[in-house]
């Protein structure tokens, strides 16, 4: 486990290609002068849950898109480089339950853009690093800290009510869920010692047996002698007639 991370091709193909896709949806929106604000999330309205996958990729102006699309880069890039077995998981049932959770509690009005999914990166990448407890992911947790733990006010209703603060904080508490599903055991701490496994009890191990409550050594007292007594000679209920015969070399040969 010394370098379990390998650099693939997806690290730089996913993020570009999801980042170029929203900006040709909003080449098409502003081109041909598409009204796509009626595909966003509309809360508890039947016609408003197909905002749950369109809604990611629609954005309000150009300013909204750019802020969205560097974090998007970076997050996407680490996650890819970092959690690669996670990848497609964290993304696709992000976007789906931080949609779900915006719809049910957000307030009357169209949802849209990328914000809901950087969340959820955020917060999964986060937690994830702290709960492998590997080094590698723990730094990477407090690099994400550093460069995007501004972002956790806006998920606090009073801090900016023109964004949708609803949206945020249903991604923030989806990658957080998700960190909780989905194992790593690839960055597991290997066991070098029976003491370092979960499941090793100190009262069945041999060694341990040697110390008392107060941790001092006594020697175990000897194991008694288990003495089997044998019989000499074989008894049975059953009677045994013995036919003895002469022959011809004047040899006595047993009969049963």
């Amino acid at each position: 486990m010394e370098n379990p991370f390998k650099f693939t091709n997806s690290v730089v193909i996913l993020p570009l290609f999801s980042v170029l896709l929203l900006w040709i949806v909003y080449w098409l929106q502003i081109r041909y002068d598409f009204d796509f604000y009626e595909y966003g999330i509309f809360p508890r309205v039947f016609s408003g849950l197909q905002g749950i996958i369109f809604s990611p990729f629609i954005h309000a102006d150009i300013s909204h898109l750019y802020n969205n699309s560097i974090p998007l880069l970076v997050l996407l890039a680490a996650l890819q480089f970092f959690y690669p077995k996670q990848t497609v998981p964290v993304i696709l049932y992000g976007i789906f339950f931080s949609g779900l959770i915006t719809w049910i509690i957000a307030r009357p009005n169209y949802h849209i853009g990328a914000s809901g999914l950087i969340y959820v990166l955020v917060s999964f990448i986060f937690f994830k690093g702290i709960q492998t407890q590997y080094y590698r992911l723990v730094a990477l947790s407090l690099s994400v800290v550093l460069l995007y733990g501004g972002m956790i006010w806006y998920v606090f209703p009073e801090v900016d009510t023109s964004i949708s603060w609803e949206g945020h904080l249903a991604g923030l508490i989806t990658g957080f869920l998700i960190s909780l599903k989905y194992k790593t055991p690839e960055y597991r701490k290997p066991i070098l010692y029976d003491w370092q496994d979960p499941n090793f009890n100190p009262e069945e191990d041999a060694f341990m047996k040697h110390f008392d409550e107060q941790g001092n050594f006594v020697n175990l007292p000897e194991p008694e002698e288990i003495i089997v007594e044998r019989e000499s000679f074989f008894t049975s209920n059953l009677n045994v007639v013995y036919d003895f015969v002469e022959d011809d070399n004047a040899t006595k040969t047993e009969k049963n």
